[in-house]
């Protein structure tokens, strides 16, 4: 099986799914615009070949690079770099070499937030009001009817980059004056906290894997205040997220694939409101997390769907996971050598984070698991806890 993964070394975790790959006997060919020497020693010795481009954004080069490849292995089977930024490169190639997974004719409504609100309402799942509006004008208009603050956001774009709140009409205008060149969509604020649902599908579109996490806030407000965050997952799924999150697997269709869906859990009536879809892993180190949370390597068992449509991990949730981020320029009362001394029996991996991730996640970010959520909270106090 020929699989090609482009930008194998990033995030710096995923490696490990070129790593699953050929444990699973895939030939895996890379594409990236890094040199082969820079690569980790890991990635280097599980990649089967790898070519080097100039840009990676060069479309032809890209083509160039899968022929070069087909001509060499012969027909390839996949083609992913399960990283949201190169989602629309790879319904392109899919479509134009005739490969399984998201074509073109599908990328939009996995997206564009517009057009995911569509499908959720096709598979009857409350969303928050609102729609794009291109000027001043149109956005008044749909304030008239959901009134402020309003959110803010690139109706294509990456996490919670470039979005803001908007808290009256003076701030509108503002904005307006000043947004980026894309369209944006508005949409009623949600007061209440943000649950995911995320997971793994096989080929046939049955969830092998699905497990939920909960945010202490939201990241748009992590990235514009540059806060530090914690976010942990459920050992058990309330039922109607459950029932949420499968009902929206099933209306986008989800196969071979990991999902990242976000809900609001609304302050008004304790109901379920749909937020945004990623056909990708959720972001940071949260694969390693369904790892640390049930003694899995999901690395590996999406190999084996992609190889032969076979989930083999048993998985139960002994264990809460959280994440715990730091950033530089806080003044926190305890040092990492008092966190480590102090919790050392809960913390289960820690790394400096890749300053692309930092607004989002933090500049340090540990990993701790236990079987009692209340262990995760002081341990997170703990570390948040500033002078």
């Amino acid at each position: 099986m020929n699989v090609v993964y482009l930008s194998p070394h990033f995030p710096p975790n995923y490696y490990r799914f070129c790593v699953g790959l050929r444990q699973e006997g895939v030939r895996v060919l890379g594409v990236a615009d890094v040199p082969f020497d820079s690569l980790r020693p890991e990635l280097r010795e599980a990649l089967t070949d790898y070519r080097h481009v100039a840009d990676m954004h060069d479309y032809g080069e890209l083509v160039r690079t899968l022929g070069y490849f087909t001509a060499k292995y012969g027909k390839l089977d996949r083609i992913d770099s399960l990283n949201e930024y190169w989602l629309e490169f790879e319904a392109r190639l899919r479509t134009d070499f005739n490969l399984f997974g998201i074509r073109e004719d599908g990328i939009s409504t996995v997206k564009r937030k517009s057009a995911m609100k569509e499908v959720y309402r096709s598979a009857g799942i409350r969303v928050a009001p609102g729609g794009v509006a291109r000027t001043v004008e149109e956005a008044r208009e749909l304030i008239a009817q959901t009134g402020f603050p309003v959110i803010a956001k690139p109706d294509v774009g990456v996490g919670a980059m470039a979005t803001y709140k908007l808290h009256d009409d003076a701030g509108l205008v503002r904005f307006y004056d000043e947004k980026p060149p894309v369209d944006y969509i508005l949409e009623a604020f949600i007061r209440g906290r943000i649950f995911t649902f995320d997971g793994l599908a096989d080929r046939d579109g049955n969830l092998v894997f699905f497990t939920s996490h909960v945010y202490s806030r939201g990241i748009m407000e992590t990235v514009n205040e540059d806060d530090h965050i914690f976010y942990y997952s459920l050992r058990e799924i309330p039922a109607d997220l459950e029932e949420a999150g499968r009902r929206t697997a099933r209306a986008f269709d989800v196969r071979e694939r990991f999902f990242h869906f976000e809900f609001f859990r609304d302050d008004r009536d304790d109901g379920i409101t749909a937020l945004e879809v990623n056909m990708r892993p959720p972001g940071g180190l949260t694969t390693d997390m369904f790892n640390f949370a049930n003694d899995i390597d999901v690395y590996r068992e999406w190999a084996r769907i992609v190889s032969q449509n076979r989930f083999e991990a048993s998985w139960s949730r002994p264990y809460h996971c959280g994440y715990v981020g730091r950033k530089r320029h806080k003044r926190y009362r305890h040092s990492h050598s008092d966190v480590m001394a102090t919790y050392e029996h809960l913390i289960v991996h820690h790394e400096e984070i890749d300053s692309i991730f930092r607004l989002a996640i933090g500049d340090h970010g540990y990993l701790a698991r236990s079987a009692d959520l209340d262990e995760l909270v002081e341990l997170a106090r703990y570390i948040h806890e500033t002078q």
